[in-house]
């Protein structure tokens, strides 16, 4: 139940009220938007709600118990808050989200209905749709450590301590051609090994992504150079002649961190945890679990 503040509360009660929709998106640079459904910008809390951003609010379910509670925006790309480069960049992945009910006559009086982050963003050529989740949406995150095979540290932090800096591990290209957004020969790349930066990042220094990064889906190596492979496509063209930053790629797996890294004292996952056939191994007859006979040896 909302706990309403008594000059919205009063307003309700006059029977005719001016009331509209407020969103606020804060991004993790801290950058923050605000758009309404009013006709006039609105605003509050130091930040100017835009009016006419061609944003349209779906239906709301909230749920009792620990369910997340989703909301749909969808919203035309016609403000220059909001533009598709900056979606594609990842500008907006989790941005906080707050949904406020606002007396556009009096901005004082306004209740916070929502709370969340964006979630899922599906776009097109002239609009997008983004999902809102609930604050339950960070029960279903995982906590501290798994207890799995393979490493849960993040090359190149605290906890895997490898330098990324070496030389060894980080090459400096140029874009020799273009296929496509996400495909593209290199030069520079000549003494790294066919793979080794499978996994990877690559951070652009010049070009129309200068400042942006992608995760490296595949880097081959063949007679007729170093082939690059994003696992999303750059927002802006990629183009002969742009020079970007790669970082070798990690599986995860204890025998990549020895043999790429000489990290093995600081792998984080575990190894030599049993699989599934040793869980429901059970002893046959005439031997011991250990795999010798329970009467000798």
């Amino acid at each position: 139940m909302k706990t309403l503040p008594a000059g919205l509360q009063n307003h309700l009660d006059t029977g005719a009220t001016t009331l509209c929709w407020c969103w606020k998106i804060a991004r993790a640079d801290g950058v923050a938007f605000g758009f309404t459904d009013h006709d006039e910008p609105v605003v509050f809390d130091a930040v100017s709600f835009e009016a006419a951003s061609g944003f349209t609010a779906g239906e709301v379910e909230t749920s009792l118990g620990l369910s997340v509670d989703d909301l749909a925006v969808e919203g035309a790309l016609s403000s220059a808050a909001l533009n598709e480069d900056d979606f594609a960049a990842g500008l907006y992945d989790d941005a906080a989200i707050e949904i406020w009910r606002v007396n556009w006559s009096d901005p004082g009086s306004r209740v916070l209905m929502r709370k969340g982050n964006l979630g899922e963003v599906k776009r097109g050529r002239t609009g997008f749709t983004a999902e809102i989740r609930g604050l339950a949406h960070r029960l279903n995150q995982t906590v501290g450590r798994a207890y799995n095979h393979t490493c849960d540290a993040d090359l190149g932090d605290a906890r895997c301590t490898a330098d990324l800096d070496d030389p060894a591990f980080q090459g400096t290209g140029t874009v020799a051609a273009a296929g496509d957004a996400r495909r593209f020969t290199a030069d520079g790349l000549g003494g790294f090994a066919s793979g080794w930066f499978s996994g990877g990042r690559i951070v652009w220094t010049s070009g129309a992504n200068a400042g942006r990064a992608m995760d490296v889906k595949r880097h081959a190596v063949s007679n007729l150079g170093a082939t690059i492979e994003l696992w999303q496509a750059m927002s802006e063209e990629i183009a002969g002649g742009d020079a970007f930053v790669l970082t070798a790629g990690c599986d995860k797996q204890f025998a990549t961190c020895k043999a790429k890294f000489a990290n093995g004292l600081n792998f984080r996952g575990f190894p030599y945890m049993p699989g599934n056939d040793a869980v429901i191994a059970y002893p046959g007859k005439g031997e011991a679990l250990d795999g010798g006979s329970r009467y000798g040896n």
